[in-house]
C-alpha cells in the first residue's frame, strides 16, 4: 500500500513537470491589429521572476564597462621642477621643504591620485541570464512588451516606421528586437534614423537595454528563440518550484 502511494506521488510529480503554465500575449501587426496569440513560459515571464537586486547588479556591471577610465594625475617623476632643496633644514624660521615639486605646493605632484585603468569586472553568465529573465518579466508585467508578427516593411523609409510605432503606442523611447536570421537591410535603414529608437538582435539584448527604453517591441521569431534559450538556463530546482506553484 505504501509502495502504491509512493508511485502515485511520483506519477503526479511527473505530470506536474510536464505541465508548463503559460502567459498568453497578443501578436500584432505593424498596423496595431491583432493577428494571433503567443504563449510565454512562466519560468521566464512570470511576475515572480523579477529580481530587482539582480537587475541592479547587471546594470552596475554594464555601466562600469562603459567607463573610459582615462583619468590621470601626475606623479613625482612626471612633474617638472628641480629636486634641489630650496633652503637649509633649520635656522631660517620657514617651514622645512625638500623640493618645489612637493605635493603641498601649487604645481606639485599628486599623492595616490587616480591613474588610467579599466573598470570592467567579471559577471557570472547565470546572473546575466537571470537578470535578463527579470527584465523581460518586468516589461511584460508593466504592459510595455509588444510582440509583432514581423518588423519588416517593404519600403525602407523612416516615416513608415515612425507611423507604425505610433500605431503600436510606442511614442517615446523604443527598443526593437529582431531575430538575426530574419534581419533585413530595409529594417536597418528604416529604423536607424528614428530618434529614441534602437535596433538590436535577440542574442545581443541586455537587461540594461530593456530597462533603459520605455517600450520593447519583439518580432515573434525573436521572442520565441530568446524565450527558449532563457528557459533552458533556468535551474532545475527553480523550475520545479515554479511548476509546483
Amino acid at each position: 500500500m505504501a509502495a502504491f502511494g509512493r508511485q502515485e506521488i511520483e506519477s503526479r510529480r511527473r505530470d506536474r513537470r510536464k505541465k508548463k503554465t503559460m502567459a498568453n500575449v497578443d501578436v500584432l501587426n505593424l498596423n496595431g491589429d491583432k493577428v494571433g496569440s503567443l504563449e510565454l513560459a512562466d519560468a521566464v515571464f512570470a511576475p515572480e521572476q523579477v529580481n530587482e537586486a539582480l537587475l541592479w547588479e547587471a546594470v552596475k556591471h554594464y555601466r562600469a564597462s562603459l567607463r573610459q577610465g582615462t583619468h590621470a594625475t601626475k606623479s613625482r617623476t612626471q612633474v617638472a621642477g628641480s629636486g634641489k632643496k630650496l633652503w637649509k633644514q633649520k635656522g631660517t624660521g620657514r617651514a622645512r621643504i625638500g623640493s618645489v615639486r612637493s605635493p603641498l605646493w601649487r604645481h606639485g605632484y599628486t599623492v595616490h591620485g587616480p591613474q588610467p585603468r579599466s573598470y570592467e569586472y567579471a559577471f557570472p553568465r547565470k546572473k546575466l541570464l537571470g537578470a535578463l529573465r527579470s527584465a523581460l518579466a518586468s516589461k511584460l508585467a508593466d504592459g510595455k512588451l509588444t510582440v509583432v508578427d514581423t518588423l519588416e516593411i517593404k519600403d525602407a523609409k523612416t516615416k513608415l516606421y515612425r507611423a507604425a510605432l505610433d500605431k503600436l503606442d510606442a511614442k517615446r523611447t523604443t527598443l526593437l528586437v529582431e531575430n538575426g536570421k530574419t534581419l533585413t537591410q530595409s529594417l536597418v535603414l528604416g529604423a536607424r534614423n528614428l530618434k529614441g529608437v534602437e535596433l538590436v538582435l535577440n542574442n545581443e539584448v541586455h537587461p540594461y537595454d530593456l530597462l533603459r527604453y520605455e517600450r520593447a517591441i519583439f518580432s515573434k521569431a525573436a521572442i520565441e528563440q530568446l524565450a527558449e534559450a532563457l528557459e533552458k538556463s533556468v535551474s532545475k530546482r527553480k523550475l520545479a518550484q515554479t511548476e509546483a506553484a
